[in-house]
């Protein structure tokens, strides 16, 4: 768990900014002092502080003003997450962060972020490139879920970046089995998912998301949402909505509404593709998810393959 200073901390600057942005001008110490129920040395130090991080505050006998904020996932820039995030200027995997934290007791919402990861990892144990400029982060959740239906977390975690694409941008994402979200057929972002289990119980599920937000992508296949714009973007604003769309969709974990909004949103189904599983390659087009999220493939006999996991390849 956060501890109580850092989390008071976390609180405290949170409001301030708000106070700031609210206003639009100047406000003074014994304002924010008021609100806050802090002394003024107290305001002024979370002042110090913010400007030691790369806020930009003006001060004068009117009080402080907001001229710039820098675009830093700080626990304090994500309403409602103030109070469980962890966030790093680097650190060697937000994965193995919350596998620490799940196994000493953290509990359900904690969000391990970084500004960059020196060892990031996709699916296999693959690396995931995490210069500065994307999102990288792991969110910790202890599901009153069957272990059978876990590959469902990895379905709603997609259709949950996706939706928040859309939404901010209007730009098409879409989904590839098993985990990953394309914009015009590259590679936006990718989702990780390690869970600890008994045979009829799930102890925790870590989802770990890395979107390629404001870099330009070289990697064939891949792309990010500044290409795709042609602007930078607030990564404040982008991981807030994920993580409010994560909030949504995990009510739905249980419930086919689920399953129909990735339908919606595939760019697998109805298509040929090859699959690469457990030592074999399975070819043929794909026609549906069942309800623990395997893929549904008709192969060339005509037969119906459910694949729980694996390598997608579109055709």
């Amino acid at each position: 768990m956060v501890n109580h200073i850092l989390l008071m901390v976390n609180i405290h600057r949170a409001k301030i900014l708000k106070a700031l942005r609210a206003r639009g001008d100047y406000v003074s110490g014994e304002v924010l002092s008021k609100e806050l129920g802090i002394s003024r040395v107290s305001v002024w130090k979370h002042i110090r502080s913010l400007g030691q991080q790369g806020y930009v505050l003006d001060s004068s006998p009117r009080g402080y003003r907001l001229t710039f904020a820098p675009d830093l996932l700080l626990p304090y820039e994500l309403p409602g997450w103030e109070q469980e995030t962890r966030h790093f200027q680097e650190i060697d995997s937000t994965m193995d962060e919350a596998r620490r934290l799940a196994k000493a007791g953290a509990g359900e919402g904690v969000v391990v972020v970084a500004e960059s990861q020196t060892h990031g990892r996709g699916r296999l144990s693959r690396e995931w490139s995490s210069p500065r400029g994307g999102i990288y982060c792991t969110l910790l959740l202890r599901p009153q879920l069957a272990p059978a239906y876990a590959p469902r977390i990895n379905l709603m975690a997609s259709v949950a970046v996706a939706r928040a694409i859309r939404r901010l941008f209007g730009l098409p994402a879409e989904l590839k089995w098993p985990n990953d979200v394309l914009i015009g057929g590259r590679k936006v972002c990718g989702i990780l998912s390690e869970m600890e289990a008994e045979t009829d119980a799930i102890k925790y599920v870590n989802v770990g998301i890395g979107i390629n937000v404001n870099s330009s992508v070289s990697q064939s296949g891949a792309t990010s949402v500044s290409d795709q714009l042609g602007r930078n973007i607030s990564r404040k604003e982008l991981l807030t909505a994920v993580l409010e769309e994560i909030s949504e969709q995990q009510r739905l974990l249980t419930r086919v509404d689920l399953l129909d909004e990735w339908r919606k949103l595939s760019a697998t189904l109805n298509r040929n593709v090859r699959i690469a599983a457990f030592g074999e390659e399975i070819e043929g087009k794909a026609v549906d998810i069942d309800a623990n999220g395997a893929l549904v493939v008709r192969c060339r006999d005509n037969s119906l393959r459910n694949i729980l996991a694996g390598d997608c390849f579109h055709l």
